[in-house]
């Protein structure tokens, strides 16, 4: 059994951690319990009633939050011309083509989003190995490969995150920091989860789609959350 904390004890105390919560009242819990010395991210896990064997069953994309993250993402665009003047007055901490690829598979890593214009896609094509198992290579569908990289540049500084299921269904999503107001941060789980909710693949069987949700800060318990599949 896990041996928790002196500070995880105290703050869950006469906590019922088995409870199922609205979203309202989740979101207060989350913040009662964030108690350590910096601003706790807080997490949304979801499960999903998938076969992640089933390519068509696979669930990945993108969401802008109504609130932000509460966080600087860090975009690197990889397009030229027009778009590429336009990413850098956007955010985009790096601008390049062929020559940004070169100092990604060099070495440079200082990124949270890679965002690609098609026609860059037979350079990009190298980072396969390198942003691949970080969950960073561009995708149509996360819509990180797009004709109109600036805009996709402002949206994702902005705090627009990506998503993808892992090989047991399970989906992570940052929505917040714990410093949010309580309305904020709520309004951001039910945005999370309602995009979530609508990207049910048309191959899944069975009315469940969503099994599990619960949100929790860094160093905090997690509180489940009710489900309307």
């Amino acid at each position: 059994m896990k041996q928790r904390s002196k500070r995880y004890r105290a703050v869950t105390k006469n906590l019922p951690l088995d409870k199922v919560y609205s979203v309202e009242e989740a979101a207060a819990l989350v913040k009662k319990c964030a108690t350590a010395k910096f601003d706790e991210t807080v997490d949304l896990a979801i499960k999903l009633a998938i076969d992640t064997k089933q390519a068509d069953q696979l669930v990945r994309g993108s969401v802008s939050l109504p609130h932000g993250i509460g966080k600087t993402v860090r975009v690197v665009a990889i397009c030229d011309g027009a778009e590429a003047e336009q990413s850098r007055k956007n955010g985009a901490v790096e601008v390049g083509a062929a020559d940004l690829v070169d100092k990604i598979l060099g070495g440079f890593a200082d990124f949270d989003v890679v965002i690609a214009h098609p026609a860059m896609m037979k350079f990009v094509g190298k980072l396969g190995k390198v942003l691949g198992p970080k969950g960073l290579m561009p995708s149509p569908k996360s819509g990180t490969v797009t004709d109109k990289v600036a805009t996709a540049v402002a949206e994702f500084a902005a705090g627009k995150i990506e998503f993808r299921n892992d090989k047991e269904g399970n989906m992570h999503l940052v929505v917040g920091k714990a410093s949010f107001e309580e309305k904020k941060l709520a309004e951001n789980i039910e945005a999370a989860v309602k995009h979530i909710a609508s990207l049910r693949p048309a191959s899944l069987k069975g009315d469940v789609f969503v099994t599990n949700i619960a949100v929790s800060a860094t160093m905090g318990p997690g509180f489940r959350i009710s489900i309307n599949n």
